[in-house]
């Protein structure tokens, strides 16, 4: 592992995506167990896709005291639990598994209520059950969408408003399916932990021009990335 630092960035380098998942999931087991010595109880927060499957996988059989643990999500589609594009589903499925079954679940989606009437109660339940969040995992789009905060959407001022008081917002992308829910940028950075996990070349060539961007709107990664709030662990194979 090569790690460098960069303006508020912790950039690791992995050789493999197998080195990569075996240690970020000992670092994220190590965050939840200095939390839980330190008040009781922990919070984790996840995102969706493919790429952290492997990592939820390997994550749920590290034996830490789960029942500590709070799991809840960084984004979800406004779907049904039970859909197959549902994060809930993903995260229940690969991470909600072996020693970490044990741990609680806090869902985003709400049922019989348009997504877009559902920030404020979305935002009560993650400040009530969640709050305050010791890590978040986040993941970044090939379009360097993160959460589901995507490029050039009109709900983007609202959601990096800094003074915004919910901790969730509701988003319809015009570049991808589904009417969303997402944490806005004051929940993200007020977590303790912050780590963008991101594989392949592709993905590292949009992390490495975001570095070096200001338009927010454009990619909006570089509002996580390019902002002297709070360091964020990039974890790279």
């Amino acid at each position: 592992m090569e790690e460098v630092g960069t303006m508020s960035n912790i950039f690791c380098s992995f050789k493999t995506k197998e080195s990569l998942v075996l240690e970020l999931s000992k670092k994220i087991a190590s965050y939840l167990e200095v939390a839980i010595k330190e008040k009781g109880k922990a919070s984790l927060l996840v995102s969706g896709g493919s790429t952290p499957k492997p990592l939820f996988e390997r994550l749920s059989n590290i034996d830490i005291a789960w029942d500590k643990v709070t799991i809840g999500l960084v984004d979800e589609r406004w779907l049904d639990s039970k859909h197959k594009d549902s994060n809930e589903l993903l995260v229940r499925s690969n991470l909600l598994q072996n020693f970490a079954k044990k741990a609680k679940f806090i869902g985003m989606y709400l049922e019989d209520i348009d997504v877009f009437q559902a920030d404020s109660k979305c935002s009560e339940i993650y400040k009530e059950k969640l709050f305050p969040f010791d890590v978040i995992i986040l993941g970044m789009g090939s379009d360097a969408h993160t959460a589901s905060l995507f490029p050039l959407n009109e709900k983007l001022e609202e959601a990096y408003n800094l003074e915004n008081e919910n901790l969730c917002i509701s988003i319809k992308p015009t570049t991808a399916p589904y009417s969303r829910m997402s944490l806005t940028l004051k929940a993200i950075l007020s977590a303790k932990n912050i780590i963008l996990h991101i594989e392949g070349d592709e993905k590292l060539k949009v992390y490495e021009e975001a570095i070096f961007l200001n338009d927010k709107y454009k990619k909006p990664i570089v509002s996580i990335l390019n902002q002297n709030i709070k360091d964020i662990e990039v974890c790279h194979a």
